[in-house]
């Protein structure tokens, strides 16, 4: 298959002439800055406030590219995941006439973004233990189809994607490949991000929302080619992730043993919260788990959900999604949290 990204790209954003500031066409050091109508007195805040972000966010790319092993060029940071998301649509797909595949149950925001921009949707359910169905999906690709989103660790299941099966479709495929890989620190599966050079057709979306602790800073990554890239940078708002958040997650970046340890807690925790969910009467399968969530089918899901929160702990309740019928989606908590969770689950009535 010989990837064209020309081919795939809408006409109007082709033609489109990204904006840029001053800060963008200037290379160097400068002392002054009269270019952009800031405050030059300052702000009641320290650390230059007055001042526009930097909006390729520069610094936190060279921290991500030493961390992440991919080069700066080559990462994309937006305002969460779904701004990504959104992007990816804006730049492939034509509103009212091309589609992009999902793959249900799955994440919500890409379905949303899809119908935002106007982008119809084919949905082709996961087969048997939430795995890819090849076949299914070949069917539904067609001339109009620009892009494919795959979840790995998928929400709500949290089982990791067959690696074989992506690379089939990323082989196969000839428009953008999305793999999310926003719990992809608590598995034990390698992330798509060593395939950049492999395939030009890839895009990978990381967060700082799960592994991090950071869902409060709203920090999403892409990572893909830097024809990709450059086209998400030419399509952004200019100034899309602020001060703020850069000078917060460069001091968070410089925390990986913190994170680490975290997520070796979380990964036994889940395990043990696995088993004390499987030992309750109204549990019936608590399916298996790479991220810091537990998908689990029990009995009346949706009255023990209403039970749980009177007693002011929430959880998610999926049964109205489809192959996710009478479950309850748990977030892996603290130890004390966990406790609790089971103390009262095991109180509660399943009628």
């Amino acid at each position: 298959m010989e990837f064209n990204l020309d081919s795939l790209v809408r006409d109007n954003i082709k033609k489109m002439t990204a904006y840029s500031s001053a800060r963008h066409e200037f290379t160097g050091n400068a002392s002054i800055y009269l270019d952009a109508n800031e405050n030059s007195f300052g702000s009641p805040l320290p650390d230059n406030f007055n001042r526009y972000p930097d909006p390729l966010q520069m610094q936190v790319k060279e921290k991500l590219s030493n961390i992440k092993g991919v080069p700066a060029q080559n990462i994309f940071l937006g305002n969460g995941s779904d701004e990504a998301i959104d992007l990816l649509y804006r730049i492939f797909c034509d509103p009212g006439r091309d589609n992009s595949i999902l793959l249900p149950p799955t994440y919500g925001m890409y379905e949303v973004c899809a119908e935002m921009n106007d982008v119809k949707i084919k949905k082709v359910n996961l087969a048997k233990e939430y795995q890819l169905d090849i076949d299914a999906i070949a069917n539904a690709i067609d001339p109009l189809t620009k892009l494919i989103f795959i979840c790995s660790p998928n929400n709500p299941t949290g089982n990791s994607i067959n690696r074989a099966d992506v690379e089939i479709i990323l082989n196969n495929f000839d428009g953008i490949v999305v793999i999310d890989e926003a719990y992809i620190n608590y598995s034990k599966q390698r992330s798509f991000i060593a395939e950049l050079t492999e395939y030009p057709n890839l895009v990978v979306m990381q967060t700082l929302s799960k592994a991090w602790g950071l869902a409060g800073l709203r920090l999403g990554m892409a990572f893909a080619s830097q024809p990709i890239i450059d086209l998400m940078n030419k399509v952004k708002y200019p100034y899309n992730i602020n001060t703020a958040t850069q000078l917060l997650a460069l001091e968070a970046l410089d925390n990986i043993d913190w994170v680490n340890e975290h997520i070796s807690t979380t990964v036994i925790e889940r395990e043990k919260l696995r088993t004390e969910l499987l030992n309750l009467s109204n549990t019936e399968t608590v399916f298996p788990s790479d991220a810091n969530f537990l998908l689990v089918k029990m009995k009346a899901a949706r009255s023990i959900y209403e039970q749980l929160c009177q007693k002011g702990i929430i959880v998610r309740d999926r049964s109205k999604v489809v192959l996710c019928e009478d479950s309850l989606r748990i977030t892996v908590g603290t130890p004390e949290e966990n406790k609790q969770l089971i103390e009262e689950l095991s109180k509660l009535k399943s009628t």
